[in-house]
């Protein structure tokens, strides 16, 4: 029987909230974290805004072979419940399949569960066998990078120019990022596409806890991506990325990170993580007077 029209399910159970799957599900920063199905594929971002009537565009490459391009059209986000996407795989111009892509997100046994159905149509060639290896192996990596995200929120009472600002502004940043009682020591700071702060965190016993944060993406008043560094060009402690979405004269801050390990989120969790980033947000709320 031919597989040029199949419907395929994938689920997956993941041992985190359905907070941290459905970010990691949707952030553009996180689905760059899992996108490859293997370390031989290198998935690059072109575009990514995800949001109803949003689209993303990633090429799938190779070594010795022709990119894959791969554009999807978000349609239906319910956030933390549910999300329908397009998806259409070309090579050299040539379209290979659409498809129409159904995720269901649940709590599920003190973790969270996805359901993901996949409506195909192959076009040029029977996709199925290479949506099945290749989408599986996706999800797979999805469970794992859902499992080291952490996620913080807080509903700051402000515009989002006026949140943005106070995150973008080098004098501002400094002053209020970190927990309370934390302090920050600029070495240099450039807050744009490709710029980075370096700094050191002081914290309230004198300890001082160098960072390094790389910005791979400042789309203004709706996000950022950033790599965190253990120090100057030190090892990647995690993909981390913020968004900011206005809601009835509210801005909705989410701060989200994909630590390296599943050690790193572990020891992140021991040591208050969660609290310390929560502290941080709300510093940024008295920033702007919103406290």
């Amino acid at each position: 029987m031919s597989d040029r029209y199949a419907t395929l399910t994938f689920e997956r159970t993941v041992a985190a909230p359905v907070r941290a799957l459905w970010q990691a599900w949707t952030a553009p920063a996180a689905r760059a974290v899992w996108a490859a199905p293997s370390p031989a594929v290198t998935v690059d971002f072109v575009e990514a805004d995800t949001r109803v009537g949003g689209r993303e565009v990633s090429l799938c490459k190779v070594a010795g072979e022709p990119d894959v391009r791969c554009e999807v059209a978000w349609l239906v986000l319910q956030p933390e419940t549910c999300s329908v996407n397009a998806e259409v795989i070309s090579i050299g111009g040539e379209t290979q399949s659409a498809a129409l892509i159904t995720a269901a997100f649940h709590a599920h046994d003190g973790g969270s569960r996805v359901v993901a159905t996949v409506q195909l149509s192959s076009l040029a060639n029977d996709m199925a066998a290479g949506y099945r290896e290749g989408f599986g192996a996706g999800m797979d990596n999805l469970a794992d990078v859902a499992g080291r995200t952490m996620v913080l929120q807080r509903v700051i009472r402000a515009p989002r120019a006026m949140v943005w600002q106070a995150w973008l502004d080098p004098e501002t940043l400094p002053r209020w990022w970190g927990p309370d009682g934390f302090s920050c020591r600029t070495k240099r700071i450039d807050l744009r596409t490709g710029g980075d702060w370096v700094f050191d965190m002081i914290g309230p016993d004198g300890t001082v806890y160098p960072n390094h944060h790389r910005y791979a993406e400042v789309r203004p008043t709706d996000r950022i991506a950033y790599t965190l560094l253990w120090g100057e060009d030190g090892p990647k402690h995690a993909d981390a990325w913020a968004s900011f979405v206005e809601e009835e004269g509210a801005t909705v801050v989410t701060l989200g990170m994909v630590f390296s390990t599943a050690a790193e989120f572990q020891t992140a969790i021991g040591f208050g993580a969660e609290a310390l980033g929560l502290q941080t947000l709300g510093k940024l709320a008295r920033a702007v007077g919103a406290d």
